[in-house]
């Protein structure tokens, strides 16, 4: 969606249009400068054009804590994510200095700037308003956010401004289609990226040098193999950031990161002659925290351990792999040379099996069962402060296949409190979730939410029951008296109740 940036030096009401937009008092309104130091990002429900509302903290004021200049930091990224800045000013202090420089500031931002004459409360504050057309952004808004006047010219001056906006995004999404399953293939310096994706593509179409860092963008190339289209994205190799010595590399750096997340795959290209190094690791963690699908390759297969049988350097390479980036379990990895061109054909084939096992998302029964027969062979440990431990109501499959074309579902688990599971236990149900539903280069991605019990059985009947028995937070999880032992606490709707 697009973003809205509200912006202004402090205490001109900047939170409290925010709620105003948004509908609803999320960003905190008082009448000391400062509150707001942080962006908060929420819908805006006031305009008829979804967008994305960004309240960030004041601008240019001198805050006695020291956090000015975090800040104003944290505005400027706000500035420079936008696609419409709202430069909000206070119509009963009139013009400042402050508003002046903040003004040339964002006379040279890229996203079209609107302003708005906030406090605009009588008839003397609209005479006051007249002053900020100083500032040289052409007719001003004039509102009171307190008392809601203005609004709806607002919403509708914001919504002319996205017009324009939803239709690029809605060629981009347009575009996204035709580009097919997006890849990013990522690495070190000098781990072979553009060799392999030229391999791919059967074309000289990157530059390949033994010099580490000569690609510098990130290169969307088309291609088309079994049918199916791909956009391979060759990214520059990402160094360690403390031996990112110029700009221009810390620049690639960050469009290389920025393909990570738009990419539906990420190719992790390691030279494997080399040995898998910190570095590779590194990026490899990355992935991994975008929850991105992946796939390894091992680059350089034919110089590693020339000498030996080809399947004795298959074990051993497998071994190296499982125990460099054994956090990167779920990802599978093909051996190739994309120099020679050797297997350089798997690559693909493998991403397509990746991309129809994510698809064979577990039925909402199927996982709830498996869940049940987890919590039974292996019961949640006992919180030592609390003596209470985790209970497990319910759990779903959430995919949103709009945003890629390799799906990465997310299991919700809702529990009774989500503090009570340990960060053990969600990897032991992760690898229980694995054994049940095999799909190779898919993260598992959990969100655990708590669930207010007494919600629960007013809904679904007690969590932990019979209807009507009366329940404790003893280990045990079951109703008092009863002899139900640590199974799945309450179980599934529908599943069988002792």
């Amino acid at each position: 969606m697009p973003t809205v940036a509200i912006v202004g030096r402090p205490n001109v009401g900047k939170s409290a249009l925010f709620n105003r937009l948004a509908k609803r008092k999320i960003a905190i309104v008082h009448d000391q400068p400062g509150v707001t130091r942080d962006r908060i990002s929420a819908p805006c429900l006031a305009t008829t054009i979804p967008c994305t509302l960004i309240d960030t903290g004041g601008i240019g004021g001198t805050l006695e804590d020291g956090f000015a200049e975090a800040v104003t930091i944290e505005a400027d990224i706000a500035m420079q994510t936008a696609d419409l800045i709202l430069f909000v000013v206070d119509a009963q202090s009139g013009l400042t200095p402050v508003d002046l420089d903040l003004g040339a500031k964002l006379r040279k931002a890229k996203p079209p700037v609107m302003l708005v004459v906030n406090k605009v409360d009588e008839e003397k504050h609209t005479k006051n308003a007249d002053e900020f057309a100083r500032l040289g952004f052409g007719e001003a808004v004039r509102v009171s956010a307190e008392h809601g006047k203005g609004m709806q010219f607002l919403t509708e001056k914001i919504d002319e401004f996205m017009k324009p906006i939803v239709g690029e995004i809605e060629q981009i999404v347009a575009e996204a289609e035709i580009a097919g399953i997006k890849l990013a293939i990522v690495g070190k310096p000098n781990a072979g990226k553009s060799s392999l994706a030229n391999a791919i593509l059967n074309d000289q179409r990157t530059i390949v040098s033994d010099i580490a860092g000569t690609t510098r963008d990130a290169i969307d190339l088309p291609c088309e193999f079994a049918g199916e289209k791909f956009t391979l994205i060759d990214t520059a190799g990402l160094r360690p950031r403390s031996k990112r010595d110029t700009s221009v590399e810390v620049f690639s750096a960050m469009r290389s990161e920025r393909a990570v997340r738009r990419a539906d795959l990420c190719i992790l290209v390691v030279d494997l002659a080399a040995g898998i190094s910190s570095q590779d690791r590194k990026i490899a963690q990355m992935v991994l925290e975008e929850n991105k699908p992946c796939l390894i390759v091992l680059n350089k297969f034919d110089l590693y351990h020339p000498d030996a049988p080809k399947k004795a350097r298959m074990e051993e390479a497998t071994e190296h792999v499982k125990r460099e980036l054994f956090f990167l379990s779920y990802a599978p990895f093909v051996a190739v040379s994309a120099k020679s061109g050797q297997a350089v054909d798997q690559v693909l084939k493998e991403v397509l099996k990746i991309r129809k096992g994510a698809k064979q998302v577990p039925s909402t029964g199927k996982l709830n069962r498996m869940l049940q027969e987890a919590f039974q062979i292996n019961p949640p440990p006992t919180d030592k402060r609390s003596a209470k431990r985790v209970k497990l109501y319910y759990a779903t499959a959430a995919v949103d296949e709009k945003y890629s074309t390799i799906p990465v579902p997310t299991f919700v688990l809702f529990v009774n409190d989500k503090s009570l599971m340990p960060q053990s236990y969600e990897s032991y149900l992760s690898n229980r979730l694995r054994e049940f539903n095999p799909v190779a280069g898919v993260p598992i991605v959990f969100s655990v939410r708590s669930r207010d019990r007494r919600e629960w059985e007013k809904r679904d009947g007690p969590p932990g029951g019979a209807r009507g028995g009366k329940k404790t937070d003893s280990p045990r999880g079951g109703p008092k008296g009863g002899k139900k032992k640590d199974g799945p606490p309450g179980g599934a709707r529908g599943g069988k109740k002792k």
